[in-house]
């Protein structure tokens, strides 16, 4: 626990500097530094991981994952790629000089694919390390380089530029939306987990998946959405968040013209988790398929129309009330169903770990890992908290 807090205190303090890509004043300046010695500066901090699992429903039983990963704290902190290491209790490091070295989770979020391995520090001299930069200020058409280990193929280095930022993978509903940096850089397998550095060299986000049947377009998890993680990761060793268990779509006009149905504006809950809070506290979820305009939705269901008060007939509404929710709280939900309105106070409890946030995870050869995007849901226009 002295040493994770260690870590904390350092990322701490390493995150303070400022981006030598940022003047003073706020204003972007070149780097100087050629390509090539860029990456002589940076592929030292770029490490190989291969993690193991034993699979006894498998008849190879073993399974083997394989990706990349980039040395965060001298420390020995690795910041990598959930799918790369969850459940999977063997993890062998390959530094950039060959040694071996058996790997620990130091914190894990499946859910935005973040995971920090900790591998214990040299006892004589100190391990490279690359540096967190502030992706906010990332745009569209900046040149970018992945460093990785494609195909087993050690540090190799790729160029391209941000395609886009704040690209949202299609089907995440809002509470679980990551926004990533799209880039053409490319992206092959066993280069997950690896940086996407900027033109100075620094860490702006860590390849997280690409579209297999796509040209040229490949994602990453940005670097100022993992240093908000950060903290909670080394502290709990994962990232609590409050959960209600509910899934659904707002109520458009169209329903309730339509179908003629007893409806009032609202978020229409289609799916009740089990085990959540809101199923032991008697919520409905929907139990008859229609489709509308093309658009699918399970109606029968409760309709939420307030949280704590605040109406949540929008988005932006949803929005405000979601952001006060805590895990150990109290929520007071106005429901409205069968022509009646009830309320009920629910207590939130943290989200655990779902078959969804892991989906895209496969069984795979040691030098053979496939990027993919991450479970889908099916309409990304529902919305699950």
């Amino acid at each position: 626990a002295n040493g994770l807090a260690a870590l904390l205190i350092a990322l701490g303090l390493a995150g303070a500097r400022p981006s030598p890509a940022v003047s003073p004043t706020g204003a972007r300046v070149p780097c100087r530094e050629s390509i090539s010695e860029l990456y002589q500066r940076v592929s030292p901090a770029v490490v190989s991981i291969v993690a193991t699992a034993i699979d006894p429903y498998d008849s190879s039983r073993m399974q083997r994952q394989a990706g990349s990963g980039v040395l965060i704290d001298p420390a020995g902190l690795i910041l990598t790629n959930s799918h790369l290491v969850f459940e999977h209790p063997v993890i062998q490091v390959t530094l950039d000089d060959g040694t071996n070295l058996a790997g620990q989770i130091a914190g894990i979020d499946p859910l935005f694919d973040v995971a920090l391995v900790h591998i214990p520090p040299p006892s004589a001299g100190t391990l490279p390390t690359a540096q967190l930069s502030a992706s906010e200020h990332v745009l569209p058409g900046e040149e970018v380089y992945a460093i990785g280990n494609p195909f087993g193929l050690e540090q190799t280095l790729t160029r391209g530029i941000v395609s886009a930022v704040n690209r949202i993978l299609p089907g995440v509903s809002w509470s679980y939306r990551e926004p990533l940096i799209q880039t053409d850089a490319a992206i092959n397998q066993g280069s997950s987990g690896g940086p996407l550095i900027d033109r100075c060299g620094d860490v702006i986000g860590i390849t997280t998946a690409i579209l297999p049947d796509a040209q040229g377009i490949g994602f990453a998890i940005p670097a100022t959405l993992i240093k908000d993680l950060l903290p909670e990761l080394i502290k709990n060793g994962r990232v609590i968040r409050p959960w209600l268990g509910v899934q659904g779509q707002f109520v458009p006009s169209a329903l309730k013209e339509i179908l003629r149905l007893p409806l009032v504006d609202g978020l229409l809950i289609e799916v009740v988790e089990p085990g959540s809070p809101a199923s032991r506290f008697g919520i409905h979820g929907g139990d008859l398929d229609v489709t509308v305009g093309g658009r699918p939705y399970l109606v029968g269901g409760d309709v939420i129309t307030e949280l704590d008060g605040t109406p949540v007939t929008d988005q932006e509404q949803l929005n405000r009330a979601l952001t006060a929710l805590k895990v150990g709280g109290n929520v007071r939900l106005t429901l409205y169903h069968d022509q009646k309105t009830r309320q009920v106070d629910v207590v939130i409890t943290e989200r655990p770990v779902q078959k969804a946030d892991i989906a895209g995870q496969r069984a795979l050869s040691p030098r053979a890992e496939q990027l993919r995007p991450r479970a889908v849901l099916a309409d990304p226009r529902r919305q699950g908290f």
